[in-house]
């Protein structure tokens, strides 16, 4: 009696924990945290708002309600609010590999951060790794669009192994793409990952300028570093060297990769993530019906033997 049973116990006891057997073979596949919502940097005005009333942070909270909405469709978005001398001119702009609910995830929280880091000042520059948000007063002095914001080199530095040739040709490739992308482009070269991208309303030329002008700062700036961002008011560019090769990252424009150039997407990632998953599940599967199919086997074969003791 027991030994039919016990076939029939450990069959109920595998798909008992056949789904925790599902999360952990899930687990090691699943993608972690992104840090697009990483901060970056922070530029503050020195002056702050002379507000008896309220009228400058009613509009910079309907700004910021209006950039914020918008967040949801949009990758970049400039509005103004107010009037007069209380008018208040402000944007948001999320990277351009960036999902549309990713957008708004990492917009939402820049209001609040802003208030955090920088008060009610007249002027605001908010910059997460995924996106960012500024807002100035009427008035209110202009930069030049190629102005450095913020830089930042890696620690390690690359000896030899024709590093500044790869970096430099990974350049070049970013400064035509970014072109040809409007304004947002990211590839890898020989284990060099590279992306840049220009403000919204920036036309192809003057991103072209901006973006080449970004490169030289990095090349100047960063000399040997493993990795570095370049902030201009305009435009930013990031690097990375990966010298086991570069990971699965962003999407790059469409057309932007070439016989020595090579892109790879989020889609493409998620496909083999996919793929991985699914061989997984089905080796699990595989040998669990297997071991059932082997309990069964001894079972009717143990029920066979006492037929034959008792003939």
């Amino acid at each position: 009696m027991g030994s039919s049973t016990r076939p029939n116990s450990l069959f109920l006891s595998f798909f008992f924990f056949l789904p925790l057997l599902l999360l952990l073979c899930l687990a090691p596949v699943s993608e972690s945290a992104t840090d697009f919502k990483a901060l970056v940097y922070k530029g503050c005005a020195k002056q702050a708002f002379v507000d008896p009333t309220g009228v400058y942070s009613q509009a910079l909270s309907a700004l910021f309600g209006s950039l914020v909405s918008q967040s949801t469709k949009a990758k970049f978005f400039k509005a103004t609010s107010g009037s007069g001398q209380t008018n208040i001119t402000g944007l948001f702009q999320c990277r351009g590999d960036l999902s549309n609910s990713d957008c708004y995830s990492c917009v939402s929280g820049l209001p609040i951060l802003s208030d955090k880091l920088c008060g009610k000042t007249i002027a605001a520059r908010v910059q997460l790794y995924g996106c960012y948000l500024l807002y100035e007063v009427a008035g209110f002095v202009q930069v030049s669009g190629m102005e450095m914001l913020y830089k930042t080199c890696g620690g390690t530095n690359v000896a030899g192994s024709g590093f500044e040739e790869r970096r430099d040709t990974a350049f070049s490739v970013l400064e035509s793409g970014v072109v040809s992308g409007h304004g947002f482009y990211t590839t890898s070269y020989q284990s060099m990952y590279v992306l840049a991208q220009c403000e919204g309303d920036v036309g192809d030329s003057d991103c072209g300028d901006c973006v080449k002008t970004a490169v030289q700062r990095a090349q100047v700036e960063c000399g040997s570093s493993i990795s570095g961002q370049v902030y201009l008011h305009k435009c930013f560019i990031s690097y990375n060297y990966y010298p086991n090769g570069a990971p699965m990252r962003s999407t790059s424009s469409p057309g932007s990769s070439s016989s020595s150039v090579s892109s790879s997407s989020p889609s493409g990632s998620g496909q083999n993530t996919g793929k991985t998953v699914a061989i997984i599940l089905g080796g699990v599967a595989g040998v669990g019906f297997l071991i059932i199919c082997l309990l069964f086997a001894r079972n009717l074969l143990k029920k066979h033997d006492v037929k034959l003791e008792k003939s």
